[in-house]
């Protein structure tokens, strides 16, 4: 699903997804960027996801949040955001799961590899439990074991979820080593630099989203 670049940035999750027709909703809410990031992109990759989310009608529920388990912050970041957009009377439409992290900063590649295969182990019963219609992820290594469940819910002829990618907007010139990895296994996968777009032609470029 494409839509034209002239939608406004605020609603082009909403003519996606309403297209995609979607309405249970897993995504990852992941770990903050680190110090040496740009000060002004520093709010992290769970504030942008949190600001994707902002877009979405409320008929996106109920919402998987899976963080990291030793992500701190992130979790209270969820709760703050869910508690604002809570109706009165109304029921709580979201969790949040933990899985281990696939790769602490600094880690050697090597042991990535090992611990990204100790979270692929905690997500696929997790995926398989909540059988989402819709994966969405924004740059951590976290949800790369969370896409590989949803890929192997598919393969395994159990039901088919789409993988919806949305590069975080401080890669401006490169993708991060989980858009590289998801490239050419998402559905969807945007990127927020026209620059992105001309070099990976799969890629969707709608301006900055976030």
């Amino acid at each position: 699903v494409c839509c034209p670049r002239s939608v406004l940035t605020g609603n082009f999750l909403n003519c996606c997804f309403a297209q995609i027709g979607v309405s249970l909703f897993s995504l990852h809410a992941g770990e903050e960027l680190s110090p040496s990031s740009h000060a002004d992109l520093s709010c992290g990759h769970t504030t942008e996801i949190l600001r994707l989310l902002d877009s979405l009608p409320a008929a996106y529920a109920p919402r998987h949040y899976v963080i990291a388990d030793t992500d701190k912050m992130s979790e209270e970041k969820v709760c703050t955001f869910e508690s604002l957009k809570l109706q009165p009377d109304s029921k709580l439409q979201y969790t949040i799961c933990r899985i281990p992290r696939s790769r602490e900063v600094h880690q050697s590649w090597s042991s990535s590899v090992v611990s990204t295969l100790n979270a692929l182990r905690y997500s696929l019963p997790l995926v398989f439990r909540l059988r989402p219609d819709m994966v969405l992820c924004n740059g951590p290594g976290t949800c790369v074991p969370l896409c590989a469940a949803a890929l192997l819910l598919g393969i395994m002829g159990m039901k088919k979820v789409l993988i919806v990618y949305v590069e975080s907007i401080c890669r401006v010139h490169s993708l991060s080593l989980t858009g590289k990895i998801l490239y050419r296994l998402s559905d969807y996968f945007f990127v927020q630099w026209s620059s992105l777009r001309d070099k990976y032609p799969k890629s969707v470029f709608l301006g900055r989203v976030v």
